[in-house]
């Protein structure tokens, strides 16, 4: 396949060249010092059909195209131009030869030709003594037609200065070296209609191409592009010349889709508005891509102006001062030899030099014609023209005429030039693209001739820049921006739940508490907030948590802090009198000695209260319930040893008398006490070693607060302990109970139950509450209760003593004592 189509340019290229035929040059070469190539589509071969034989397309038989041949007057104006320059290349002039390039593979006589040196081609010259017919050369016009002659130009890097070929694989320098293009690439391109999308908020779009190196280069582009973008390509579609453009836009309106990127060259975006219109599709928005954003034929279809808005995409329009003028000038040569050329024309149409209908064009269709490729063609010329300056060493005055010019070496000045040309700077990067100066034209079909209006701008020198005017544009939808979404957006607060393939048709989802959406970061999860964050349901942000604990300034915790105080100042002065008093009956039948050890305990206890404010530790939650646990269940021991005791005295002795007698020998209550303090010791220790209370930051009882608390340990370890007191209390409240009716002055039956009463219900409803509420005044509680079950003791068991002590000594002798248990005696004798 590869060798026939070889052959078949070679015939071609011999036909051409080696048979001499005779061709009209008066518009397709100059002589010069340098000749330039240059290829423009003055035809269009819309049909391609097998070739069974081998020849090369003439392009006459084929659709003229006038926007083809005002591409080739820019070219011819710019040489021009640069020939009268006094200063660019002074002394030097530029010629060129130029063929109509209407085929993507069977133009490559003109190419062969530009290649050629005296008409003949050397594969394996030298590059340094190998000296082409042409020193660079622009076009062709198309990706399609460029990559398919590229590799034959560049091989022998001779700079191919493209104006019309925007496919982003020719920016590959392994495989075409010496390709320059002055037209962004396609690369640049789809990031243009990428901001247009998200400008207006847009997401569900359909992209519609050509079967062709550009379309198919551009969808690529744009589906890798949109990725994290937010936008979703609903449809795509590459159509032949022949395919169902009706069906295809029938499926578009089918799936409620808006906005339409029309990525092809002018044929197809043609057939594609024509069956729009045809078909009655009304209120869509057409992003246009730079091949036809400047169509002149497309904008006067009848019924253009229901199918909705059209936006194109072209470099910034620059005009060519003296472009016109030159233009009305070659029009005038034109017509005065045009009967002269006729007759010459006609026997020669084998060369694609002859332009049938070219003499037939009025001044005003050229220079009305799609503009969009003339600055790029004219910074091509010129691109070429200050690369030789350099090359030559010109000044002001003269060029080096002597120095020996080979392409190459114009392709090594190209890349570092930087010049300034009609307003923009001509520049290439490391690729040799140039530098982006895009506008947004919006078509006015409404008005006759249609109007094409720049209503925003995108640039990447000398910084980037990108905007569109709102204002300017009058929207089909009532003025306001259509909407081309296959989801409305999410309420605030609310995360997208996606449904379907595309990312972008979802459900909307209410964040729940103590979470949030961030719509920059990721629309579709409600990330939950940090631990010392919180949130209401539908949030966007997560909000700061409050600290809290009981302080030492709260009013509360001062009030419980002076109690505590006082409360070991009152103990500490009762010690004082029961020692000062300690042989005093009133002491004696209090327990004696024993009464030391339960003040000493209480006063310890009393201490624990100061554990509980301040922000919780290992060792506060440790202290707080520790030390309050362990002294007073030995004061509660010490209570239930004395209601034995009494109980024992009055009652047993007489019906146990070995017992009492074992029991007094022995120290029965010491032994006891000892017995219990041990036990209960043991049992805090596990308990603070294996499961101790500990400091937790509970974030889960109240949503805006984080309260530090001290954690229970485990439920076992603290069952134990408190069961030890407990029971103690029970056997305590029990031989009250049996000791009721004794003596007056040894019944203390009534004070321990009120003491022991309080301390159950005490502890009662702080459990009650520690289980029902949660609040940093549960600590509160809990010292309040520990101060309760210190009082109940204090007040009715040693207060009443004391008591006795300072304001009724009468009271306080043996002979009082004495009485009172001949009294019960006697009343015992009775019964």
């Amino acid at each position: 396949m590869c060798l026939s189509r070889i052959y078949i340019f070679l015939v071609g290229f011999t036909n051409c060249f080696f048979f001499k035929v005779s061709c009209s040059k008066s518009e397709f070469s100059l002589e010069g010092d340098y000749i330039l190539g240059g290829l423009f589509p003055l035809h269009e071969a819309d049909h391609v059909t097998p070739l069974f034989s081998p020849e090369t397309t003439e392009c006459f038989r084929h659709r003229f195209s006038k926007s083809g041949y005002q591409m080739l007057q820019v070219m011819r104006f710019a040489v021009e131009e640069i020939n009268n320059s006094t200063t660019l290349l002074p002394n030097v002039s530029l010629g060129y030869e130029i063929f109509d390039h209407c085929s993507n593979t069977k133009n490559f006589p003109s190419v062969l030709s530009f290649i050629s040196n005296n008409g003949s081609i050397k594969p394996k010259e030298k590059l340094n003594n190998y000296r082409p017919k042409v020193i660079a050369l622009t076009g062709p016009y198309g990706s399609t037609p460029t990559i398919t002659i590229a590799q034959l130009i560049t091989m022998d890097l001779i700079p191919l200065v493209n104006y019309g070929a925007t496919s982003s694989v020719l920016s590959n320098k392994l495989q075409y070296p010496s390709f320059v293009r002055t037209i962004p690439s396609n690369k640049n391109l789809i990031e243009m209609i990428i901001h247009i999308i998200r400008w207006f908020g847009w997401n569900w779009v359909a992209f519609l191409g050509s079967q062709d190196d550009y379309s198919s280069d551009g969808l690529n582009l744009f589906n890798e592009y949109i990725s994290n973008t937010g936008i979703c390509l609903a449809y795509q579609e590459r159509l032949s010349l022949n395919a169902n453009y009706s069906l295809t836009l029938q499926k578009i309106d089918m799936l409620n889709i808006n906005v339409i990127v029309v990525f092809a060259v002018s044929q197809y975006a043609n057939k594609i508005i024509k069956a729009a219109i045809a078909n009655n599709i009304q209120d869509k928005v057409w992003i246009a891509s730079q091949a036809w954003a400047m169509n002149q034929q497309i904008p006067r279809e009848p019924g253009i102006g229901k199918i909705g808005t059209i936006i194109g995409i072209t470099e910034r329009l620059l005009s060519l001062p003296g472009f016109n003028e030159f233009v009305y000038k070659d029009r005038r040569t034109t017509d005065v030899n045009h009967n002269e050329e006729s007759d010459i024309q006609s026997t020669s149409k084998t060369c694609n030099q002859v332009c049938d209908y070219c003499t037939l064009l009025t001044p005003e269709e050229i220079i009305n014609e799609n503009p969009t490729f003339s600055f790029a063609i004219y910074a091509a010329i010129y691109t070429i023209a200050h690369a030789l300056h350099k090359v030559l060493q010109c000044d002001m005055s003269e060029c080096r005429k002597n120095t020996e010019v080979k392409p190459y070496m114009l392709l090594g000045e190209i890349k570092k030039l930087d010049f300034p040309l009609s307003g923009r700077q001509v520049k290439y990067d490391d690729n040799y693209d140039p530098t982006i100066s895009y506008a947004v034209v919006l078509w006015h079909t409404d008005v006759n001739p249609p109007q094409f209006e720049i209503v925003g701008t995108y640039d990447t020198y000398p910084e980037v820049t990108f905007t569109i005017n709102n204002s300017l544009l009058p929207w089909h939808n009532n003025g306001s921006v259509p909407f081309s979404n296959c989801s409305a957006e999410c309420k605030e607060g609310f995360s997208r739940q996606p449904e379907g393939f595309h990312s972008c048709c979802f459900m909307c989802k209410e964040c729940p508490c103590n979470s949030y959406v961030n719509y920059s970061r990721d629309p579709y999860t409600c990330f939950p907030c940090a631990e010392n964050e919180w949130s209401d349901e539908g949030s966007t942000t997560c909000k700061t948590r409050s600290v809290v604990y009981l302080q030492f300034t709260e009013i509360a915790s001062i009030a419980v802090l002076v109690s505590a105080i006082c409360i070991i100042i009152l103990l500490i002065a009762i010690f004082c009198i029961f020692a000062y008093n300690y042989n005093t009956p009133v002491v004696r039948s209090a327990g004696g000695s024993m009464c030391f050890l339960m003040l000493t305990c209480l006063i310890l206890s009393s201490i624990s209260a100061f554990f509980f404010f301040g922000e919780p530790t290992s060792a506060l939650c440790l202290m707080r319930k520790a030390i309050f646990t362990f002294f007073f269940t030995v004061c509660i021991s010490c209570l239930t040893v004395r209601s034995f005791q009494i109980v024992c005295v009055f009652k047993m002795a007489a019906q146990f008398p070995r017992v009492h007698s074992l029991w007094v020998k022995h120290n029965g209550q010491w032994l006891f006490i000892a017995s219990v303090s041990v036990i209960h010791l043991i049992s805090c220790v596990v308990w603070m070693t294996f499961s101790p209370d500990k400091p937790i930051a509970d974030s889960w009882t109240f949503k805006d607060q984080i309260m530090l608390i001290c954690e229970m340990g485990n439920a076992l370890t603290i069952t134990i302990v408190v069961f030890i007191s407990w029971f103690l209390g029970f056997l305590c409240l029990l031989f009250s109970y049996m000791g009721r009716d004794l003596p007056k002055s040894y019944n203390e039956a009534k004070s321990i139950t009120f003491s022991l009463i309080l301390y159950y219900l005490t502890w009662i409803v702080y459990f009650t509450a520690y289980l029902s509420f949660k609040s940093k005044y549960i600590t509160l509680l809990n010292a309040i209760a520990q101060i309760s079950s210190i009082n109940g003791i204090l007040f009715s068991y040693f207060i009443p003593k004391s008591y006795v002590i300072i304001f009724q000594p009468q009271k306080n002798t043996p002979a009082y004592f004495q009485t009172s248990i001949q009294n019960y005696t006697q009343t015992i004798s009775r019964t």
